[in-house]
């Protein structure tokens, strides 16, 4: 199959499963709301015009022409206007009124009991859990199959190259061949030998207590260490680099056998976020060894340490958003290289799997894991988005049910009368800015993707 045909291929496969993850996403909302009997008439995948739509009972099914979100419609999601509510005109309030009214327009006679701000708040709350949830099932169960039958990507402890000397970060000579008979100062700049501060690299720990490519390592200072593990690397690394000029114990495998070496990293100067060169330098251990990588299947008892390292990494990105769009709109209309590290839409993850479907250097089973990795990914990123307190998102419904509960429970302890469900309908003003927000943020990811997109290159 020729190059194109699989890079459409990888995009109608994300796109299915986006689709999918979409759709299993709303059927936890719906499922909930009709088990405790409330009416919803509408079950859409997608947005814009209808491709297609059929009516069951009293709901509508279909499919809208943008496949990019979803929605089911509950009768009743605001409520009718409190009895004390100001009837004095003002701008605001006349819209709250617009929107309560188109609201209750949808309540016909014998739906008194079916709308939704009439049920009890926690069966509010399990509904708009549930679609938020479901993808949180989904990226599990994911995952799962990723890490446990397909295999994941891991860098081994198998050592793939040993540099002879060590180069300060930035040195002018990395790139050379002869770099290690080149001498450089301890800023890495090059210089005349014999002249104070100059000399020629020292030799790497690594070279020097013979390690050498294909070596690999079982264990460290007695901590077997299993090569293929997707932790491996990362522990061994996190020893090395907090161990400068402290000798560490290492067991190597070569050629069937075991053999004990002791190494002791030296000091050197490296960039203190490797992703971020701006971030600066910090002096770490260094031992002069990289990793090779490989697919490796883990045990099912792994999948939760990987899981909520993914799920560390997601939080991590979700809060950096905000302090990255300014070099996303730079990136997007003013050329600037694209942060391969900063926020990417759904277009621009559907080009990635239709790359990786396309490269002819990996297997079937590496680009399946690939695109298993996007897919579990991204019903994380909804599990974790649609979860933030803020109205129109599922968490701003729910943190709306769970302050009518407090409000009652204080009002209880008080001696006073409930207060009644929590209205809903005052937050829409906050509700079309977040839109808005979204709307707006939605488009510049789609237009860097699209002009300047992340690419696996």
């Amino acid at each position: 199959m020729s190059g194109f045909l699989l890079t459409v291929l990888g995009i109608v496969a994300f796109a299915v499963g986006l689709l999918f993850s979409i759709a299993f996403h709303e059927f936890g909302h719906f499922f909930w709301a009709r088990k405790f009997g409330m009416r919803v008439p509408q079950f859409m995948v997608g947005f814009g015009p209808t491709v297609f739509s059929r009516t069951r009972g009293e709901t509508e099914y279909g499919v809208k022409a943008v496949p990019l979100g979803g929605y089911i419609r509950i009768i009743g999601m605001i409520p009718p206007a409190e009895e004390n509510e100001s009837k004095r005109a003002t701008r605001m309030r006349s819209f709250i009124a617009e929107v309560r009214g188109a609201a209750l327009n949808d309540v016909r006679p014998g739906d008194e009991g079916r709308v939704f701000w009439a049920k009890p708040w926690w069966q509010r709350v399990i509904v708009m859990f549930a679609g938020p949830f479901h993808n949180l099932v989904l990226a599990v169960l994911l995952f799962t199959v990723l890490l446990t039958i397909v295999g994941t990507s891991v860098l081994t402890t198998t050592v793939r190259t040993v540099p002879e000397c060590v180069l300060p970060a930035g040195a002018v000579t990395a790139v050379q061949e002869d770099a290690c008979s080149v001498p450089i100062t301890l800023e890495g700049q090059t210089c005349e030998e014999g002249t104070p501060g100059c000399a020629l690299p020292r030799q790497s720990p690594a070279a020097a207590a013979g390690l050498r490519p294909g070596d690999t390592i079982v264990a460290i200072d007695g901590q077997p260490l299993d090569p293929t593990a997707y932790d491996s690397w990362t522990r061994m690394q996190e020893a090395i680099r907090t161990s400068p000029e402290q000798p560490l114990g290492l067991t190597v495998e070569r050629d069937g056998a075991r053999r004990e070496v002791t190494v002791t990293p030296i000091p050197s100067t490296v960039y203190a976020d490797p992703n971020d060169p701006t971030e600066g330098t910090t002096t770490a251990g260094y031992l002069g060894i990289s990793p090779d990588g490989q697919l490796a299947r883990q045990d099912l008892s792994d999948v939760p340490g990987y899981f909520g390292m993914v799920v560390t990494g997601a939080v991590e990105r979700l809060v950096e958003i905000p302090e990255r769009i300014p070099q996303l709109f730079r990136a997007a209309f003013l050329g600037e290289e694209r942060d391969p590290n900063g926020p990417i839409g759904v277009v621009g993850v559907g080009r990635i799997s239709g790359e990786v479907f396309a490269i002819p250097e990996l297997t079937t089973m590496e680009k399946v894991s690939t695109f298993l990795q996007l897919l579990a990914s991204i019903n994380l990123v909804l599990f974790l988005f649609n979860l933030l307190p803020i109205y129109p998102l599922d968490g701003g419904h729910v943190a709306g049910a769970l302050y009518e509960k407090a409000r009652s429970v204080v009002a209880r302890l008080r001696g006073r009368p409930d207060p009644g469900p929590f209205d809903i309908a005052r937050l829409m003003p906050v509700a079309y800015a977040v839109a808005g927000l979204f709307v707006v943020l939605s488009g510049l990811l789609l237009i860097a993707d699209i002009v300047n997109p992340i690419t696996l290159q």
